[in-house]
């Protein structure tokens, strides 16, 4: 008589013979996890802010929402949130984009020009007005943005300009076109409903919170949930064998350039609302560099390849939380700029091979120097 085999007998039997993960093994595989030193980075950084900013956690509940550093720190990451999680896109596939603080520029100078705003009386009540609908207005900032990671993505995937100089010229030239727009000027605003997107709340907190987490939420959805974030992941290591794989590498390339500039533009009209006016001297200004500490500082690696949009939104919080301190302590702003120099260098270190592979031998040298130094 023959007996049915079962598919899932060998399975299970391998399961029940397969010893516990003991406790040590658990702790060994959470020290590893890839979110567990930026977090705990992160984590570290709030408890010295604990104990050297006076109130630091203490939050309050005025005027319909809540108060504190920690929601102060949250809604001023949110810009930089969106737009590491572009460049995080674009470093998985071995580029770069400087030109993100150029098109934060275009997009909130594009905003504040179309909405430009007029004090109105109707019975009595002052009312602001603007010189086109907002929704109108936000669609060309977008517009200029997208316009912006089209002309990016055309350099790099078509005309195969190396990334770093592709970016570079709208960098540079984006910033000059946003100058020109406001001829060097600062463009106030004057129209409320505006201001929601960058300083408005909903449910007591930031609106401008919502918005980075929305974009997470999707941008994650779609890295899990279908093949598009195992493309850009094999794009990024190895973009030949993906391209002979069947893989339509051109038109990814092209794509995360789109996507990060529109990140980028969101971020510029967060800006903008926030500060009621468009600044293009200094708006978005060395962005581009904070976005991609917030990138490295999350897990993903320069070199491509795998990448994390979690770390890179723990990345933008620790870089924001740090710029917060430093500020709160009285520290001079220069300083900043220093200390985010040694985390970048520390952070390269971290990911050199080669170094990995040099410090066994240097530690090894120092102990037999000091067995050396104790047997004389």
């Amino acid at each position: 008589m023959s007996i049915p085999l079962n598919p899932d007998a060998g399975k299970q039997a391998g399961q029940a013979a397969s010893p516990p993960y003991t406790p040590m093994e658990q702790l060994s595989g959470f020290l590893r996890h890839p979110l567990f030193r930026p977090v705990a980075a992160l984590a570290l950084l709030l408890a010295v802010d604990f104990f050297m900013i006076p109130g630091f956690f203490r939050l309050e509940w005025k005027d319909g929402h809540l108060y504190g550093s920690l929601i102060d720190i949250v809604n001023r990451a949110a810009p930089l949130i969106l737009t590491a999680l572009g460049m995080t896109l674009v470093i998985a596939t071995r580029g770069i984009d400087i030109s993100v603080g150029a098109v934060v520029a275009i997009s909130g100078t594009v905003a504040a020009l179309l909405i430009g705003g007029t004090l109105q009386m109707h019975g009595g009540v002052p009312e602001y007005a603007s010189r086109i609908p907002m929704a109108w207005a936000i669609a060309a900032a977008l517009g200029a943005a997208l316009l912006c990671g089209v002309w990016n993505g055309f350099l790099v995937s078509s005309l195969g300009l190396q990334p770093i100089i592709a970016t570079l010229i709208l960098m540079v030239g984006g910033r000059g076109l946003a100058q020109l727009l406001t001829d060097g000027q600062i463009i106030t605003v004057y129209y409320k409903p505006f201001f929601y997107i960058g300083s408005g709340y909903l449910l007591g907190l930031p609106f401008s919170l919502f918005i980075a987490l929305g974009v997470f939420l999707v941008v994650a959805f779609l890295m899990r949930k279908t093949a598009l974030g195992l493309f850009i992941q094999a794009v990024g290591i190895n973009p030949v064998a993906s391209r002979l794989a069947g893989v339509r590498t051109a038109a990814l390339i092209f794509f995360v350039y789109m996507f990060c500039s529109a990140c980028a533009g969101v971020a510029g009209l967060m800006i903008s609302s926030n500060i009621k006016s468009a600044d293009a001297n200094n708006a978005g200004l060395l962005m581009e560099l904070d976005a991609i500490l917030a990138v490295t500082l999350g897990g993903t690696s320069l070199s491509g390849g795998k990448f994390s949009l979690a770390g890179s939104v723990v990345g933008a919080l620790i870089i924001q939380a740090l710029t917060y301190t430093i500020y709160s302590m009285g520290v001079p702003p220069e300083v900043n700029m220093v200390v985010k120099a040694v985390v970048v260098f520390a952070v390269c270190l971290s990911q050199s091979k080669e170094f990995r592979h040099l410090m066994p031998r240097l530690s090894g040298g120092a102990s037999r120097m000091r067995r050396s130094a104790g047997d004389k």
